[in-house]
């Protein structure tokens, strides 16, 4: 099943019942993707690799930074690195034909940068897409938070989120760590996909500190196999605070469960810090979505754990 639409900046309402109404979010069905040809250092080869972004159709040669094209809200763990001067790109997001169209298929690999006497780095690489933007090139594996501008302008109070998924789950039992500078270590618990969306209603005080109320909470992750494509899969979105809530789940929803960064105005990347569950009539300044093939953060999960997304959209 593919759904079509013109592209937009903003979302491409589709009418599906006197109750109901969806709206896909702008490249949300996957169709559109950029292949960036970038050459790495002569001393790690110097292969041209493919690098895919989600957005208006388009070829971009050479290694320069890529800044979200065509109004699409999408930025990927795809990335061109230039550590102690050596060019290496990263790739764990793919798109993968379906239906007449693609959707994102979504890996997490082991990728490593060895130069005698330079650079010795392997690190975990999970496949995630985001709303936001990636600030490239990164120059350390130090933080990579810090190298994500989270989140989007968003107003509105949706009241579900839908997408097409399927999944493979490594057989591992346990995560691997690996940061590129530290041993390579294993870390307790299975790894699995991750659906995380978060409403925010945002301000910046004058220091440029941004500060943020939670409105709206959904995560999802998918404990096993699912083979054949689960169509219009709908997740409800909670608002408020929902300590209470009998759907709460405090390791997966809890206020700043991980630090996440955005520009201020400023244009530095900085901390934003989750100060409170919204109130009834608060209404959110931006919208974060992120799917991805691991949970845990940065450089933890387990190579092979795999997530297909297709038609993502919003449920009014």
């Amino acid at each position: 099943m593919k759904i079509k639409s013109c592209i937009l900046i903003g979302m491409v309402s589709l009418g599906i019942g006197a109750q109901e109404r969806e709206e896909l979010i702008s490249f949300g069905n996957m169709d559109q993707w950029i292949t960036r040809e970038i050459k790495e250092s002569r001393v790690i080869g110097g292969a041209v690799k493919q690098v895919f972004e989600i957005g208006p159709v388009e070829t971009i040669p050479g290694a320069e930074p890529y800044f979200n094209k065509g109004g699409s809200p999408w930025a990927t763990s795809n990335v061109l690195a230039k550590v102690v001067g050596v060019v290496k790109t990263n790739t764990s997001v793919f798109p993968e034909e379906r239906s007449g169209g693609y959707c994102a298929r979504l890996e997490s690999r082991m990728e490593s940068v060895k130069v005698l006497g330079m650079v010795d780095i392997t690190v975990l690489a999970a496949g995630s897409i985001f709303t936001g933007t990636m600030l490239e090139p990164i120059k350390r594996t130090k933080n990579p938070q810090k190298m994500l501008n989270s989140g989007i302008p968003f107003t509105q109070k949706p009241q579900a989120v839908r997408f097409d998924y399927k999944t493979k789950i490594a057989e591992r039992e346990k995560r691997i760590r690996a940061t590129g500078f530290s041993k390579i270590t294993d870390v307790e618990g299975k790894d699995y996909p991750e659906v995380v969306l978060l409403l925010h209603k945002r301000w910046e005080d004058e220091k440029g500190n941004l500060y943020a109320k939670r409105i709206g909470t959904m995560v999802v992750r998918f404990k096993k196999d699912v083979n054949e494509w689960q169509n219009d899969a709908t997740y409800t979105i909670l608002y408020g605070d929902i300590t209470g809530h009998p759907e709460y789940n405090a390791e997966l929803m809890a206020l700043q469960r991980e630090e996440r960064y955005a520009l201020n105005s400023k244009g530095n990347c900085v901390p934003v810090l989750e100060t409170a569950w919204g109130e009834e009539g608060d209404e959110p300044t931006h919208l974060f979505l992120q799917f991805a093939s691991s949970y845990g953060g940065a450089y933890i999960g387990s190579p092979g754990n795999t997530l297909w997304i297709d038609n993502v959209r919003l449920v009014y």
